[in-house]
């Protein structure tokens, strides 16, 4: 009696265990600054320096916050956001207490870093248009003054870190930002989730949703994203890839063209190929890191 017991009770036990495993779910927010709402300006928002800083520091954390609140709405149990500003910028304090923080630079997979397999979704917030769009807050891409194509296709940060997120098997499900942000990422990833917090009139200004609105706007979004997690296709771009960069500094180019592998198809452009996109976002990172220190001299 006492052996059938104990085999009930090991078996209720294991079952409960599954059950829990099979519950898990794990999203991964990766968070900009220029498109969080009310940015419009670098130099007075968006940079450490600027008057208003603090301020959107703190809203920047809000936005997280709500993203967080909206997965966890939808079911998620455990939270990764990654700082993909200057590194530096979330409140840590006012952060959601449930969500573990990547922060700092630089790192292999960028905007993206920490993901894997094991995530169920990815969800963007404070996310910008591509460099040269019209009608985009601050638009640019990767540290600005650059256009970044994969296998021929010109794509945006949101698109360049779906597709690190698609190699790995993860859609991304939701993005906020300016209406033109939100618009290249539902061209290029399909029917996802976008929550615009303002409406871009040009490259300085927009008009602004109140804080509260955005925040809401944000956790409903991220909520039907989460929902709808198995409907949308994960971003995948064929193997192996080829990254082409156009930079404005023609000897960024000169010396990057210096690099084993690396082909120069113009003054300004480079072309590599990679056996993936973490060998792909590697490469772009150490060469715009490169690219930072020489604007620093």
């Amino acid at each position: 009696m006492r052996r059938v017991m104990g085999v009930c009770i090991f078996i209720l036990l294991t079952a409960s265990s599954a059950q829990a495993q099979q519950k898990k779910l794990k999203v991964l927010i990766s968070a900009d600054m220029e498109g969080v709402g009310g940015v419009s300006a670098w130099d007075v928002q968006a940079d450490s320096k600027g008057r208003e800083y603090e301020q959107f520091r703190r809203l920047m954390t809000l936005e997280v916050n709500a993203a967080i609140a909206g997965a966890a709405d939808a079911g998620a149990t455990e939270f990764l956001v990654v700082e993909s500003h200057s590194g530096w910028d979330i409140d840590m304090e006012l952060l959601d207490k449930r969500a573990r923080l990547i922060r700092g630079w630089p790192r292999p997979l960028d905007m993206v870093q920490g993901i894997d397999s094991t995530f169920d979704a990815v969800v963007f917030v404070g996310y910008h248009a591509r460099e040269g769009a019209a009608e985009a807050v601050l638009a640019h891409t990767d540290t600005g003054t650059i256009v970044v194509k994969l296998n021929g296709v010109e794509v945006p940060e949101a698109g360049f870190n779906a597709a690190i997120a698609g190699d790995f098997g993860v859609p991304v499900v939701f993005l906020s930002g300016d209406q033109t942000a939100c618009q290249e990422a539902r061209a290029l990833l399909g029917p996802i989730e976008t929550a615009e917090v303002k409406h871009a009139i040009g490259f300085y200004s927009a008009e602004m949703l109140p804080p509260n609105e955005s925040q809401r706007l944000i956790r409903e979004g991220v909520r039907r994203g989460v929902e709808r997690r198995a409907e949308i296709k994960p971003y995948k771009i064929s193997h192996p890839v080829k990254l082409e960069i156009r930079f404005n500094d023609v000897v960024v180019a000169e010396v990057a063209s210096y690099l084993p592998g690396v082909e120069r198809p113009s003054g300004n452009t480079i072309a590599f190929t990679g056996r993936d996109m973490t060998e792909v976002s590697k490469f772009i990172t150490a060469v715009e890191y490169l690219k930072v220190r020489r604007n620093d001299e």
